[in-house]
């Protein structure tokens, strides 16, 4: 989940010439080929969209590609550096099939563009079939928090962020969020990181995966996703506007946070509906996805790798909000498939990360929109050399 700032233009990238299809889309939607939550008006979902029964589609490329900025070719290298660490071997995407090396193609492919623009990427489009089979992809953004916490716990900062225990009960389970934040099921384990002043804190933590703690001394620490107690996901958003709570036109993370805030009696009873619960370690001084390399803000995204690769390049059409959080429209930009997480499943939904503090907060509580994902594929791919596991 993400927001927007109240006193910012919504950055935009350099384009050179992108020629693609018009950026109006359309408010009408269908319950029955999304989920109800994402049916809000102005959502940025073109209903007219052809229908696909494929988990792709194969497109050609538009005559241009988004000119990024030169933050994209620093996290370019690192993508091009993890590709390069792990074994070739060919991923079956459904109906469309590609490999590491395909991967790396595309990649340097791309860096000998952003040297030499008037060489155009040979490289072919293949558009993700989305949350409703019509393309349409949402896009949440997230952010990694700066929050205050203590080495000791005190009256105030009392709420402990853990590293994964290695105790499991009889049947190999670690306990839900409701025993371990109000059961107090790890103490005494020696699990505590740092102490909060909020469970709600915490609980925003686990959903961003990773964020920049602040000691009482000034002392500075990355906590990177260390694991996860293996319960289901369950959106705390959704959840809320099932019940009547918020409207899902009005969905965001300031939303959720003001409800509670206003309902400190009901805490409890919400935050155990997501039974999910993350563990920290104590990582390097910049975050990094899944894919173990450093995050690029406003290129990296998390993905599901069951539908697109860890590695990949996409080519994707976000949403443009205004300082209010509506939707104004759509334009294009490379993205860096680097990272995942739990909430990330299927083909209608990526995560695009916006960076680090306060400002990116803004920026990513208010992203729910949707838009469309295309991954890049080499126009002449390499001969697959491996199967897929």
């Amino acid at each position: 989940m993400s927001i927007l700032p109240t006193n910012r233009t919504p950055r935009r990238p350099l384009f050179r010439l992108v020629s693609l299809a018009s950026l109006v889309v359309f408010a009408g939607c269908s319950v029955t080929e999304i989920d109800q939550s994402n049916d809000f008006a102005n959502n940025g979902r073109d209903a007219t969209a052809l229908k696909r029964d494929t988990l792709y589609l194969k497109e050609s490329l538009p005559p241009g590609l988004p000119m990024p900025d030169e933050s994209f070719q620093a996290g370019l290298q690192q993508h091009i550096a993890y590709l390069n660490k792990i074994s070739d071997k060919t991923f079956l995407l459904e109906n469309t099939q590609t490999s590491v090396a395909d991967l790396k193609q595309v990649a340097q492919e791309i860096g000998q563009w952003l040297v030499d623009p008037t060489k155009q990427p040979q490289l072919i489009a293949h558009q993700l079939a989305g949350q409703d089979q019509r393309g349409n992809v949402q896009i949440t953004g997230y952010y990694v928090p700066i929050l205050p916490v203590r080495h000791l716990p005190d009256e105030v900062y009392r709420y402990p962020l853990y590293r994964k225990p290695t105790q499991r009960d009889a049947e190999g389970n670690f306990p839900s969020r409701e025993d371990i934040d109000f059961n107090s099921a790890l103490a005494g384990q020696g699990l505590e990181i740092a102490y909060t002043a909020s469970l709600v804190d915490n609980f925003f933590l686990h959903v961003q995966g990773s964020g920049v703690v602040e000691y009482e001394d000034g002392e500075r620490k990355l906590l990177s996703w260390g694991g996860v107690n293996g319960h289901a996901y369950r959106s705390l958003g959704k959840e809320l506007i099932e019940r009547g709570e918020i409207d899902r036109a009005d969905i965001s993370a300031q939303s959720i946070r003001q409800w509670l805030k206003d309902h400190p009696e009901r805490n409890r009873e919400m935050l155990s509906t997501n039974p999910s619960y993350l563990f920290f370690s104590e990582g390097p001084e910049k975050p990094v996805g899944a894919a173990n390399v450093p995050l690029t803000p406003l290129y990296s995204a998390a993905v599901d790798p069951s539908v697109i690769p860890l590695g990949s390049i996409l080519l994707a059409q976000v949403p443009k909000l205004d300082a209010y959080g509506n939707l104004m429209g759509h334009e294009f930009r490379l993205l860096l498939a680097q990272d995942k997480g739990g909430a990330i499943k299927g083909p209608g939904h990526i995560d695009w990360y916006q960076g680090i503090g306060e400002e990116a907060h803004v920026h990513a509580g208010q992203l729910k929109h949707f838009g469309k994902v295309w991954l890049l594929l080499p126009k002449h791919p390499a001969p697959a050399k491996l199967i897929a596991q």
